[in-house]
């Protein structure tokens, strides 16, 4: 998920997959995890650990599915329940059920007959507001999708483009998912007349479009509503210095759809023991209590830590949109299709 600051490992993984001793990470940007517990990986498992940081969420899943026959690594990392049917309907990994695998909490679990993927994390993707800006205008900060739309938020919402950004995505499909097959075309023909902008990425969104965001102020970003997480109004706080009382953002609990990330050991990976012994490491306790505040997601596994910035700054949606991953597989592709025709021409 976008968002986080940090990454551990070397970008030349390529180079790796054919070495018994390394276990090479295909991911998208964000993928970032504490130097001490790939140490301690690396050091019980004999396997050193490449990265190789592939853009977008969207962007990785597509190349790896192009470079399926001939892999760029041994693991992936980073395909969500937005684009999993197309990683599945390609081929794009092995089966392998990963060894803590009963402890990931139930309602993550997919593919269970096959086990070709391993649920790692969930997050929400939420509209977030930049506080100050209401406060100024004496302006209630929108709650719904349904306040989207209204008059008083015209020019204000910044989104990414469904085709190509996993939170642009995310976002469709929870105006799908809220307005039905019949009624998302017509709730997103109000949301370009009321002035909706739609850039290429998460990156582009949140760090130079949104007014509420530390990079976004430095940018002189003028839109105070962004398409982004529940969990970034935490990383203002833990990333600012000096830190704030509370968040200088805030999130609109009626926009927010689940997200899933899953990790799967690819197809024709060239060292296949070594993306087990990953695939284990990545369901295990050590990182799924160190993953949340490197990755500002949240864990998948029972009883693992969810830090207490979290709970104050960003919990988890109380009654997110979701959406059945076989209904995504059927219909994606065209929502996406209609979308672009709608939005963006």
């Amino acid at each position: 998920m976008a968002g986080t600051l940090a990454a551990c490992g070397s970008s030349d993984g390529g180079q790796g997959s054919g070495d018994s001793k390394t276990v090479t990470l295909v991911s998208h940007d964000s993928w970032a995890a504490s130097k001490d517990v790939i140490a301690a990986f690396e050091k019980q498992s004999g396997y050193k650990v490449d990265v190789l940081k592939d853009g977008d969420a969207g962007q990785a899943v597509n190349k790896a599915i192009l470079t399926k026959g001939n892999p760029q690594g041994d693991v992936f990392f980073g395909v969500d329940n937005t684009l999993l049917s197309r990683a599945l309907d390609n081929g794009l990994f092995q089966s392998y059920e990963a060894k803590g695998s009963d402890l990931i909490l139930p309602e993550y679990r997919v593919d269970q007959d096959k086990h070709r993927v391993t649920p790692v994390d969930t997050g929400d993707i939420c509209v977030n507001y930049d506080k100050k800006y209401f406060a100024d205008r004496e302006l209630e900060p929108p709650r719904s999708f349904d306040d989207l739309v209204k008059p008083q938020y015209k020019n204000l919402l910044v989104t990414e483009n469904a085709s190509a950004s996993s939170p642009g995505l995310g976002f469709l499909l929870g105006t799908a998912a809220k307005y039905g097959d019949d009624g998302w075309e017509g709730y997103w023909k109000k949301l370009k007349a009321n002035g909706v902008k739609v850039v290429d990425g998460w990156e582009q969104a949140y760090n130079e479009e949104f007014s509420g965001s530390s990079s976004g102020k430095k940018a002189k970003g003028d839109r105070p509503l962004v398409v982004s997480y529940a969990s970034s109004p935490p990383a203002e706080v833990l990333y600012a210095d000096p830190k704030p009382s509370s968040a200088p953002t805030g999130v609109a609990e009626g926009t927010c759809f689940r997200q899933v990330e899953y990790a799967g050991l690819l197809s024709n990976a060239k060292n296949t023991e070594g993306g087990k012994a990953f695939l284990d490491f990545l369901v295990g306790k050590r990182f799924q209590d160190d993953m949340p505040m490197n990755m500002f997601v949240y864990p998948v596994r029972e009883g693992a830590q969810v830090p207490p910035e979290f709970v104050k700054y960003g919990p988890q949606a109380k009654d997110p949109e979701t959406m059945d991953p076989a209904k995504i597989a059927d219909h994606r592709d065209q929502w996406v299709k209609s979308w672009t025709s709608l939005v963006l021409k």
